[in-house]
């Protein structure tokens, strides 16, 4: 069995004007002291991480992997969340999803759709000269607004709003073939991958594209009430991340899975830092070791409760505490007989 490696940290989450988010080197700094080996690094945001260059300067990705490795760290993921959603936005989106995307693109659906797919593109370059295997991204959504309808969804729409999703995936899921790195679509609420039916969707549609991977994320399966333990036997072969995220559902009489439109903290479910909410760790980490996961384990804080800097204070031992060192040898290797083949067959009453 392989082993896990960690604690990662998602900088997202983290980056902000003032020092030291403000900069790869010094969040690198302050993560690298609360006691991580990896970090995530959002390429939209360019306080962090210029991925126009990072995708054409091997010189550029050489720099940035050496000033993190004098500070003890390692690039796991790069991430394209943001541009990954707007590969595919269904026009009731359009306006908040501007928020995404540069000046040049705003109000031009098409356009920022283009713009989407050459980011994804030259992210899958970068990721190549950083070294890495794996992407983290989300899908985007066309048929998201119909989840749950009425009236009746018309015969054939979500079929056609998933053929279109593959079509406008497959040149960039190539494009991370010739790179050799993993697309790992982060399965989430607000993309049409929101679990695992959708995703298989999705797959079939892609030819079972060998780039067409997952991002495991524990937390949006407490909010959905999906067994997130069962969804690892059924799809870890095509997990190649892992956000380690806490979350707790607790239904009222007056609310459960649709949030009753509350606010983060007043929702029946919700996010929480690591160890304050309802996600089984120790199991996930084990069935994942057991599958012979052996990316990174990344956290990913989002809680309307705690303070962003106390959650990552936290999760850095929280993530070191579950993390398995692999067994070499199996428990009852003491109580061997010794036995051979000849033996075997004379144990079972086979001649010869």
């Amino acid at each position: 069995m392989k082993k896990i490696q960690g604690p990662g940290i998602f900088l997202a989450q983290f980056a902000g004007d003032v020092a030291p988010f403000n900069s790869l080197q010094e969040i690198g700094k302050w993560v690298a002291k609360l006691g991580y080996r990896g970090v995530q690094i959002p390429t939209w945001d360019a306080r962090l991480f210029d991925l126009t260059r990072a995708a054409e300067s091997q010189t550029y990705c050489d720099e940035i992997s050496g000033q993190l490795k004098e500070l003890g760290l390692t690039i796991t993921e790069l991430s394209t969340h943001l541009q990954g959603q707007l590969v595919a936005v269904h026009p009731a989106y359009d306006l908040p999803m501007d928020g995404f995307a540069p000046p040049e693109v705003k109000g031009q659906p098409a356009l920022r759709t283009e713009w989407a797919i050459g980011q994804l593109k030259l992210a899958a370059k970068a990721s190549q000269r950083l070294g890495l295997h794996s992407h983290a991204t989300f899908s985007g959504g066309l048929a998201w607004p119909y989840l749950y309808p009425w009236p009746q969804r018309p015969a054939g729409l979500v079929e056609t709003a998933f053929d279109e999703l593959a079509r406008r995936w497959r040149p960039i899921l190539d494009a991370f073939d010739e790179s050799g790195v993993d697309v790992c679509y982060e399965v989430h609420p607000g993309e049409d991958l929101c679990d695992g039916a959708s995703y298989e969707m999705f797959l079939e549609r892609v030819q079972n594209h060998p780039r067409a991977n997952l991002l495991y994320d524990p937390s949006h399966f407490v909010l959905q009430q999906l067994d997130y333990l069962a969804y690892i036997d059924c799809y870890h072969s095509r997990i190649k991340a892992f956000h380690v995220k806490d979350a707790e559902f607790r239904p009222t009489g007056r609310q459960g899975v649709y949030g009753g439109f509350q606010s983060w903290k007043d929702r029946a479910g919700r996010f929480r830092s690591l160890g304050d909410g309802q996600v089984d760790f120790k199991a996930i980490f084990s069935k994942l070791t057991q599958y012979g996961f052996d990316g990174w384990a990344v956290l990913e804080w989002e809680c309307c409760i705690k303070s962003s800097e106390q959650g990552a204070a936290e999760g850095a031992p929280f993530i070191t505490a579950h993390l398995i060192e692999v067994a070499t040898r199996s428990f009852d290797d003491f109580a061997s007989s010794g036995t051979d083949e000849k033996a075997n067959r004379a144990m079972l009453g086979l001649k010869g």
